[in-house]
């Protein structure tokens, strides 16, 4: 079982404050010993970005498949469990299994419930950038880098993700506004993890759409580390009434053509009625239509500590339909 500790956004028990990414919890996870994307129709005001033919690092994007994962947390469930019920509803295992870790815990090696079929995503903790950028957690770096080494397999890696939000203290808002102080720590992660060998990490460079504040400053762009830096770009986002077009086609515009695209957290607030698998359902064909999406991974869970919000996908009958049927297209790897 996990041990979690609340590391931030309050924001998700007001249902009147525009959703931002789900924030998460410390991790003690055990450490054990082709089919093409539908074409944007013609004057669809759909993003018209060429998309990138290749790319993903050490986890590869595969033009006209799409990667869909999810972080599973369900109540009364271990992490096993959770992840059992999920193959047994989908009839396939995540392609993506998603957890959280602290800055300073032990990066796992290997965990009992990541099947063959399935990559680890490691959502990394960061800490206040100039821990990183004055060297005083080099060693630290480095130790990450060995056990990733040692996993051996390849593993997503999303460093410090929602940088462009104001509830955690690797955000440019807790750090003097200093975006290029963000970068220059992304960049000295990713060296030490270079000169240790360890690549078998993809990098997932991972901001919210909608920047909190929304100031030009702390626009996502002016986060990027870099072509060289990032091997996949994510964005999340956690939908009240807004369509997944209006959450996700301007990071498209901006990276499909210079990286693959990843959906790196996301869900919808159930308003009642048909309102979420009608969002999965537009989310599943918004997907379809955007052919640099390689991935998308589900915030699924009932257990976030601050919301009321049921995020599992299977919170109805009718909310699990959908997914499943996102989850069956052939556009979907299995």
């Amino acid at each position: 079982m996990n041990r979690r500790n609340l590391l931030g956004l309050g924001a998700l028990a007001a249902a009147s404050v525009p959703l931002a990414a789900c924030q998460k919890y410390r991790s003690t996870d055990a450490v054990p010993p082709v089919v093409s994307h539908s074409p944007v129709p013609s004057g669809s005001g759909e993003a018209a970005a060429t998309p990138v033919t290749e790319g993903g690092g050490a986890v590869p994007f595969e033009p006209g498949r799409v990667m869909l994962g999810a972080y599973v947390d369900l109540k009364g469930r271990s992490v096993s469990a959770g992840i059992d019920l999920r193959r047994r509803q989908l009839g396939r295992p995540e392609r993506i299994v998603h957890r959280y870790f602290s800055w300073t815990d032990k990066l796992p090696v290997s965990l009992g419930y990541v099947s063959n079929k399935s990559t680890l995503m490691l959502s990394w903790r960061g800490p206040e950038y100039k821990v990183v950028n004055n060297g005083s957690s080099d060693k630290l770096i480095a130790r990450a880098a060995q056990r990733m080494v040692d996993r051996k397999k390849p593993t997503l890696m999303r460093w410090a993700w929602d940088m462009n939000r104001d509830f955690y203290k690797w955000g440019g808002p807790a750090n003097n506004k200093d975006t290029e102080g963000y970068i220059q720590a992304f960049r000295r992660i990713h060296r030490i993890f270079r000169e240790e060998g360890a690549d078998n990490v993809s990098w997932v460079w991972s901001p919210n759409w909608n920047s909190r504040p929304s100031e030009d400053w702390n626009a996502y762009k002016n986060y990027y580390p870099g072509d060289e830096y990032v091997d996949w770009a994510g964005v999340s986002g956690f939908a009240q009434t807004q369509s997944p077009g209006e959450m996700f086609d301007e990071f498209y515009e901006t990276y499909a053509a210079r990286k693959p695209i990843m959906i790196s957290e996301v869900s919808v607030i159930d308003r009642g009625g048909n309102t979420k698998p009608e969002w999965i359902a537009g989310f599943h064909e918004w997907i379809k239509s955007h052919p640099a999406v390689g991935a998308a991974v589900w915030f699924d869970t009932d257990t976030h500590p601050t919301s009321r919000e049921n995020w599992r996908i299977d919170s109805t009958a009718a909310a699990l339909a959908a997914y499943k049927a996102m989850s069956s297209d052939p556009v979907f790897i299995g």
